[in-house]
């Protein structure tokens, strides 16, 4: 008999006949993890305890029957399958018990070793259909939930500028003829790089969410120059130092690892302090075999501590400073996780930010 899963089962078997726990013991117990109890107290502690993935008990047992145990367990170990043993022709109780939900399968009493292992295989294949499908609910509720602020902080950051736009141009149609209207248009232009910040954010998001995985070869001093090419523009003073140690080729989603360097170092040039006399942006790439490490210093504004678990929210914003969207860490965590990397910050209020970035090799991986 070979067991189809790489790790074992964890089994609970329930049964006051010790006899019959030894047996199920002897036999079983190189294919599963198997734990056993003489009582209902026995086995709720182990359910409280351990993991259990299938539980198997006897129809009759003293003072509590295994169906009325599935039904005292369900609410507080739903995910465990449940399957009854029974040598009596109680049949009547156990079918209302199947078709309650209550459980999964019934064997009669002697088992047949064969009948048994089919029985906790399809069980242990139900239960992580189950959880997979709970896993997959989850993530639709916490999408769900995400869309729903999207949409909301979406409509009210757009309506912002475009009533700022309005605003000013009723005020700019009481001004007297041949007056100087520049300040007006400096304003207008100002909303309007505004909200075409926010579309661009919004069209990444989606981007990063919808688009599926593609791998190709990295050049890091390539993807750091097209970044610093693209943020530069927002403070020609900052100097940047470039180190890229790049001894064997790396694979990854290029559209994803660009929208990650571009939304940190768009970042650090933006929250630069305005008193800092020498801006400076440090990027650094260490590339092995099996991943690349990435570090984005700056000697910016920094955040301060409490908000440090909070960035990454979406519409989270750690400081006012020259309006932060609240989307762009969230974009980058988003994208970091679709292509297994995993990202860390260190913070000094008012001294700089620095993020560290593992991001796993595909090439080695596929």
């Amino acid at each position: 008999m070979k067991h189809l899963t790489e790790s074992k089962i964890r089994v609970l078997y329930i049964d006051d006949e010790s006899n019959n726990l030894l047996a199920f013991q002897a036999g079983f117990r190189r294919f599963y993890e198997i734990y056993t109890a003489e009582t209902v107290a026995e086995g709720m502690n182990i359910l409280n305890d351990k993991d259990i993935q299938v539980i198997i008990a006897d129809q009759r047992m003293p003072k509590t029957t295994g169906v009325e145990f599935f039904n005292i367990i369900r609410k507080a170990h739903p995910d465990p399958v449940r399957i009854l043993l029974t040598g009596y022709s109680d049949l009547d109780s156990v079918i209302d018990a199947i078709n309650q939900g209550e459980i999964f399968r019934y064997i009669k009493k002697p088992w047949d070793e064969l009948e048994l292992t089919t029985s906790i295989q399809n069980a242990y294949e139900m239960y992580q259909t189950r959880k997979q499908l709970k896993s997959k609910i989850d993530e639709l509720q916490k999408a769900n939930d995400e869309l729903n602020r999207f949409v909301y902080s979406t409509s009210h950051d757009l309506r912002s500028p475009l009533a700022n736009i309005l605003g000013i141009l009723n005020l700019a149609k009481l001004q007297q003829p041949g007056t100087d209207t520049n300040d007006y248009f400096q304003m207008i232009e100002s909303c309007v790089n505004k909200m075409d910040g926010f579309i661009h954010k919004t069209i990444e998001y989606y981007k990063g969410i919808r688009l599926e995985n593609v791998n190709e070869e990295i050049d890091f001093k390539k993807m750091f120059n097209d970044s610093i090419e693209l943020c530069n523009m927002q403070n020609p003073q900052i100097v940047f130092d470039v180190q890229v140690d790049q001894p064997v080729v790396f694979t990854c989603d290029g559209f994803r690892l660009s929208l990650i360097l571009n939304n940190l170092i768009s970042n650090a040039v933006k929250y630069q302090r305005q008193d800092e006399a020498n801006p400076k942006v440090k990027l650094t790439a260490q590339v092995t075999l099996t991943e690349a490490t990435i570090h984005i210093e700056d000697n910016g504004v920094g955040i301060i501590e409490e908000h440090l678990n909070k960035i990454f929210q979406i519409f989270f914003r750690s400081t006012d400073f020259k309006n932060g969207l609240g989307i762009g860490l969230y974009i980058v965590k988003e994208a970091l996780t679709r292509i297994g990397g995993e990202i860390f910050v260190k913070s000094d209020y008012g001294k700089g930010t620095a993020f560290t970035l593992i991001v796993p090799n595909q090439k080695l991986i596929s």
